[in-house]
C-alpha cells in the first residue's frame, strides 16, 4: 500500500510539475513571440503550483519526514523516543482529518458555485486535491504507526548532540544514496 501511495505521489508531483513548465513555457512564448498573452495559463499555473506542494506534503508524511528536532528526541530512551513518534503521527491524522478532509470537503463544496476568472471552471475543482491528500496523509499517518508499533522503524538512544547530529545527517545520505526502502 505504501508503495502504490508513493508511486502515485511522485506520479502527481511529477505531472503537476511538468504541466507548469509547458505553461509558463508558453505564456512567455505568447508574450514576448506573439504579443498577444494567454491570461488562462498564470491562473493554471498557480492552481498546479498549490497541487505539487500538496502532493509533495503528502510525499514527505509517509516519509516520517516532517519536522523534528533530533537533538531534543534523541537523547530520550528508544520508549519515549516511540511514544513521541506515535503522538505526532496522531497529531498528523487529526490535522489531516480535521483541517484537509473536513475543511477541504467544506470548502469544495462551497466553492463550486464560483467561477475562476480565466478559466471559466468552478472554482471548487481546484481544491478537490486539499481533500485528497488529506486522505492520503490519514492512510500514510496510520502506516506509520503501524510501522513504529512493529518496530520497524528503530529508534536509539545517543549519548551526545555531536552523536545526533553527526548520525542523523548520515542516516539520511545513506538512506538517499544507497535507495533504502522504508
Amino acid at each position: 500500500m505504501r508503495k502504490f501511495l508513493d508511486n502515485v505521489m511522485r506520479i502527481l508531483s511529477a505531472i503537476t510539475l511538468a504541466v507548469m513548465l509547458v505553461l509558463v513555457l508558453w505564456q512567455v512564448f505568447t508574450r514576448y513571440i506573439l504579443n498577444n498573452s494567454a491570461t488562462w495559463t498564470e491562473e493554471l499555473t498557480a492552481y498546479l503550483f498549490a497541487w505539487s506542494t500538496l502532493f509533495g506534503a503528502s510525499l514527505v508524511v509517509g516519509e516520517r519526514g516532517h519536522m523534528n528536532i533530533p537533538v531534543v528526541m534523541d537523547r530520550r530512551s528508544p520508549h519515549t523516543q516511540k511514544i513521541v513518534g506515535i503522538f505526532a503521527e496522531v497529531i498528523i491524522f487529526l490535522f489531516s482529518a480535521i483541517i484537509l478532509v473536513y475543511g477541504g470537503y467544506s470548502i469544495t463544496k462551497l466553492a463550486m458555485g464560483q467561477m475562476t476568472s480565466s478559466l471559466s471552471v468552478p472554482i471548487g475543482i481546484f481544491y478537490i486535491p486539499i481533500f485528497v491528500t488529506g486522505v492520503i496523509n490519514m492512510i500514510y499517518a496510520i502506516l506509520n504507526i503501524k510501522d513504529i508499533v512493529d518496530g520497524k522503524i528503530v529508534f536509539t538512544q545517543k549519548s551526545s548532540v555531536e552523536e545526533s547530529s553527526t548520525e542523523s545527517a548520515l542516516d539520511s545520505e545513506t538512506e538517499k544514496y544507497l535507495g533504502g526502502d522504508k
